[in-house]
C-alpha cells in the first residue's frame, strides 16, 4: 500500500490530491486541496516572483504539508509549472521550498505538462479526436489527439493571471483592451502550424478558467451538483453568450455570477479568451469539460509503475 500525495504548484493555485493505492494498482481517494496562491502575481517583465506571492505559497505548503505528514508509506510528487519555469529567480525559490517544507518541487517543461494534461483527460473521457486545451494562470497547454494518440502538443505563455494582468482585465472591461488581448492571442494561434489540423474538432477544456465556464452554466440551467462537471458540453453559442455577460460587468458585478469563485473574479475575463478564441480559429461547436488533468497524469503514471513493479517481482519469484 501507497500514499501518493500529487502535489501540482501552478501560477494562480497549488493544488494536492493524495491517493490510497493498493498493492494490486486500484486506488482511492483520500483527500483533494486547493489554495490560492496568485505565484504569478506581479512577475513583470523580468519574471520575478514577488516575496508576497512566495509567502501564501509557502503557506499553502505547510497547511499541506500539516495533511500529508500524517501519513504512512508516503510518496510525494510534487510538480512547479509555469510561474516557477519562468521564474528568473527560480533557484532560490525552490531553495526556499526545500528548506522549509522539505520538498523538491521538480519543475516541469511545457510540452511534459502538456502531455501529462493528455493523459489524465485520456484515461477518463473519449478523446479519440479532439483538441485539448488547459488554461492556466500563466500559461496555456494545447494537445492535438488525432486517431487517438497524441499528434502535436504545445505550451504558450498566456494565462488567466497574465492576460488579465497585461491588458487590464481586472475591473472595468475597456472594448480597446478586450480587442488587443484578442488579437495578442489570436496571433499566438497563427504562429503554431499544426493548429489549424484540428479544424472543426470538439475541445476538451481543463484549467481553472474553463472549469468555471462550466459551472456558471450549470448553474445558470439549474443543475443540482454545480461542480460535477465532468464530461460536460456546452455548445459555443453558449459559451460565446457567457463570455459576452461576462465582460459587460465590472469586478463587483462578476463577483456575484453564480459559478464564478470571488478568488477569480478578477482573472476570468484573460482566463476564458483563450477558449472563446480556440473554438472561433477551429470552428469547433462544442466544449467538453475535464476535472482530470496533470495530477490525474502523474497518478496514471505511477499506477502503470506499480503493476510494472509486481509483475517483476511475481517473475522473480516464479524463477
Amino acid at each position: 500500500m501507497e500514499n501518493l500525495a500529487v502535489i501540482d504548484l501552478g501560477s494562480n493555485s497549488v493544488r494536492m490530491t493524495i491517493n490510497r493505492i493498493s498493492n494490486d494498482g486500484s486506488y482511492e481517494t483520500v483527500t483533494e486541496e486547493k489554495e490560492y496562491v496568485r505565484l504569478s502575481e506581479n512577475m513583470g517583465v523580468k519574471k520575478i516572483l514577488q516575496p508576497e506571492a512566495i509567502e501564501r505559497t509557502i503557506s499553502a505548503l505547510k497547511g499541506f504539508k500539516a495533511i500529508y505528514s500524517k501519513l504512512n508509506h508516503l510518496k510525494i510528487v510534487a510538480v512547479a509549472t509555469a510561474a516557477v519555469r519562468q521564474a528568473t529567480n527560480q533557484k532560490q525559490f525552490l531553495k526556499r521550498v526545500k528548506n522549509d517544507i522539505g520538498i523538491s518541487l521538480n519543475v516541469i517543461s511545457g510540452t511534459r505538462e502538456a502531455y501529462l494534461d493528455y493523459v489524465g483527460v485520456s484515461e477518463t473521457l473519449p478523446a479519440t479526436n479532439a483538441v485539448i486545451l488547459d488554461t492556466g494562470g500563466a500559461s496555456a497547454e494545447i494537445v492535438l489527439v488525432q486517431n487517438g494518440k497524441v499528434s502535436n502538443l504545445i505550451s504558450i505563455p498566456i494565462g488567466s493571471v497574465t492576460l488579465s494582468s497585461k491588458f487590464d482585465l481586472a475591473d472595468e472591461i475597456s472594448p480597446a483592451e478586450v480587442f488587443k488581448a484578442m488579437i495578442f492571442v489570436n496571433k499566438i494561434f497563427q504562429s503554431v502550424w499544426w493548429l489549424r489540423n484540428g479544424l472543426n474538432l470538439p475541445i476538451i477544456g481543463l484549467g481553472g478558467s474553463n472549469r468555471t465556464l462550466a459551472k456558471i452554466n450549470r448553474r445558470f440551467n439549474n443543475l443540482l451538483d454545480t461542480n460535477d462537471i465532468h464530461g460536460y458540453q456546452l455548445r459555443d453559442d453558449s459559451i460565446n453568450q457567457t463570455f459576452e455577460k461576462i465582460i459587460g460587468m465590472n469586478l463587483v458585478e462578476r463577483k456575484k455570477v453564480p459559478g464564478i469563485n470571488k478568488e477569480r473574479a478578477d482573472i476570468i475575463v484573460g482566463g476564458l479568451i483563450p477558449v472563446i478564441l480556440l473554438m472561433n480559429y477551429l470552428d469547433s461547436d462544442r466544449i467538453m469539460f475535464s476535472k482530470s488533468g496533470l495530477r490525474e497524469g502523474i497518478l496514471s503514471e505511477r499506477l502503470h509503475e506499480i503493476i510494472q513493479e509486481n509483475i517483476k517481482e511475481q517473475e522473480k519469484q516464479q524463477s
